[in-house]
């Protein structure tokens, strides 16, 4: 193929031809196949045979740093993990069960693994107090019906998760942003605004924030704890990201354990196709009332999704392919930096950067004028808390993950440093 000899579209012998053609054993050719297709190089095309593949063609026209995804694993041959893990879920487990309905919390098993995936946050736990949801969002949304009345009001930062605020809305919740600081959510603020609303619950997602990157300090988790404490206010912290942070402070549920409600999804670190979250509940009632809620939209996670991502955390894979990942996330990181020169103010760690922009543009007009270069980025307004605004905020979210190829994220990279370097009315958006 790589001289000319072999054209797209060509017929290969069959496999026991080639191998007697050859002289070699049957299974060395069969893995030579397969490891071509893996490559994208063969295509099987049933009874008809294998074929020389077309050339890969790349059809999407934009660069995407709008969505925060963990980047492909330096140093991980992740389609290789895949099958290895589905193949020996498949060997141990009874599939019948696997395609079957399962209640909702995980199995045995799954909460085990969850606890294990926990230890390092949190230590050794009790695997009854994990519950295995479907993903994050489903956490969330759980917890808002379980532990909030229609009309209440949830605390938050005022740029925060956008999910947070889509599943208030939708269930007659109300968001009310307290004002933060380079450090997070400001606990006179905090404290003046439990006094005033009486929330039941205030979110918090305080190690590499989605979107500002800011990890809160110790001191500022403790002082945070203490109010929610003293005004009876459950914590629901949303942690996705501490497991990429280089030297994370201890969460906040490590601190108060009884006052948090702990979230850890393996799609920020891991890959988001598990939709698989782990979240600790210590009070049995609220863990109950959680389970109800949760059963009303989502009945249960994926059985053969979660028995992988147990299989995986069991078998040491989990934490080799999060590794990959952190590495991969430093390395575009380094990019960044190198590109972006000093407009660039991230820590080094984790999947995004909040990028403050230059007077002369505000967020909403760099992002459409990124879209009609092929750029996706994500404006500050799209973090906004409440329905106000953003307030002052003037920037963007860059993703780091979602673009597989690491040269084109460089080039992605590069024209947005390009645009951010010239003046608005200096672009002239085509009209078709």
């Amino acid at each position: 193929m790589a001289n000319g000899s072999l054209l797209p579209g060509d017929r290969l012998p069959p496999q026991r031809q080639l191998a007697a053609q050859l002289g070699v054993d049957l299974t060395t050719v069969t893995r030579a196949y397969d490891e071509a297709r893996r490559r994208h190089l063969l295509e099987g095309r049933g009874a008809r045979g294998t074929y020389v593949a077309a050339p890969k063609v790349e059809l999407s026209t934009v660069l995407d740093l709008s969505m925060n995804t963990p980047p492909p694993p330096d140093g991980v041959d992740f389609d290789d993990m895949l099958k290895q893990g589905l193949s020996q879920v498949l060997m141990r487990a009874d599939t019948a069960l696997l395609m079957n309905y399962h209640l909702g919390g995980g199995s045995d098993s799954d909460r085990k693994a969850g606890a294990q995936w926990l230890e390092p946050m949190l230590g050794p736990l009790d695997a009854r107090q994990v519950v295995v949801c479907p993903g994050a969002q489903a956490a969330i949304a759980a917890l808002i019906l379980a532990l909030t009345e229609p009309g209440e009001v949830i605390l938050a930062e005022p740029t925060s998760y956008p999910g947070l605020r889509t599943a208030a809305t939708q269930f007659g919740r109300h968001i009310i942003a307290v004002e933060a600081d380079q450090h997070g959510m400001r606990p006179e603020k905090f404290e003046q605004a439990c006094r005033q609303h009486k929330p039941r619950l205030v979110y918090l997602n305080p190690t590499l924030q989605n979107p500002t990157a800011i990890t809160m300090p110790e001191r500022r988790r403790k002082e945070l704890a203490s109010i929610a404490k003293r005004c009876n206010v459950r914590i629901v912290e949303d942690d996705p990201y501490w497991l990429l942070a280089d030297v994370p402070p201890p969460p906040i549920a490590d601190l108060a354990p009884e006052q948090v409600v702990y979230i850890s999804t393996l799609s920020k670190c891991l890959t988001p196709g598990l939709r698989v979250a782990f979240v600790l509940m210590r009070d049995p009632h609220e863990r109950e009332r959680f389970l109800v809620a949760l059963r009303s939209f989502a009945l249960m996670v994926a059985p053969l999704t979660a028995a992988l991502a147990t299989q995986w955390i069991f078998d040491g894979s989990a934490t080799g392919l999060m590794e990959g990942v952190r590495q991969e996330a430093r390395l575009r990181h380094w990019m960044a930096r190198d590109i972006l020169a000093g407009r660039y103010s991230g820590a080094g760690d984790g999947l995004h950067v909040w990028l403050e922009l230059p007077g002369y543009w505000n967020s909403s007009q760099l992002a459409r004028a990124a879209d009609s270069e092929g750029i996706a980025v994500t404006p500050a307004e799209a973090f906004a808390t409440a329905a106000t605004g953003s307030g002052s905020v003037n920037a963007i979210r860059i993703s780091l993950g979602s673009i597989k190829d690491r040269g084109r994220l460089q080039t992605g990279l590069q024209r947005l440093s390009h645009l951010l370097a010239r003046r608005p009315e200096s672009f002239n958006a085509a009209v078709v």
